[in-house]
């Protein structure tokens, strides 16, 4: 059985030539533990090729006066506030690396300019944005459909590496629930293994 990805909207999706494309025309950045790639409110401009790293995509709850982390980008993966990035719009998410991190990253712009000079390359673009909707649709649907503990094993079925490379703190804040809550359902697996 083939496993699951974190972010599936890629799985049906044949996105060599962005991968290609990033590698060849992007610029090469490192980034440290907490740097920005984008920042909730401003200009979204980036897409870019997560060479090694993770970062974290998270939007700030002006009530609460705190970040929730909404998702992550691993390697090989590609890291963006799609399709924001590609009209320059006001940026959803700040996009940070969650550690340190090596990118291969375009101007959105640019890659709206290949969408638009090729119809196959337009329709990949497309099919990226209702597969990201396809995604995003089921994550909501599974903060209602699953509790904290089948949410965190579901997320673990998904991404088994994912306590390896993102913080317990930033895990809970993608679950919705106090890393407290999260440390008891991580116990309770442990002891009931």
């Amino acid at each position: 059985m083939k496993q699951k990805s974190f972010n599936s909207y890629k799985e049906n999706l044949n996105l060599e030539f962005l991968y290609k494309y990033c590698i060849e025309h992007g610029t090469f950045k490192k980034f440290s533990q907490g740097e920005t790639l984008e920042a909730e409110g401003k200009s979204s401009q980036w897409i870019g090729y997560v060479k090694k790293g993770c970062f974290n995509y998270k939007v700030y709850n002006k009530e609460q006066g705190k970040n929730y982390i909404t998702g992550f980008a691993f390697e090989n993966e590609f890291v963006a506030d799609y399709p924001n990035c590609l009209y320059g719009q006001q940026s959803e998410v700040t996009i940070e690396a969650e550690i340190p991190s090596e990118v291969y990253i375009i101007n959105g712009k640019e890659l709206l300019k290949i969408f638009e000079g090729n119809s196959n390359k337009n329709q990949i673009g497309r099919e990226i944005a209702e597969a990201l909707f396809v995604q995003t649709y089921k994550n909501l649907l599974d903060q209602y459909r699953l509790n904290a503990h089948s949410r965190y094993i579901h997320l673990l079925s998904r991404c088994p590496e994912i306590v390896q490379i993102v913080s317990l703190k930033n895990i809970a804040s993608y679950l919705r629930i106090t890393p407290q809550m999260l440390s008891k359902i991580r116990k309770s697996i442990t002891f009931k293994n």
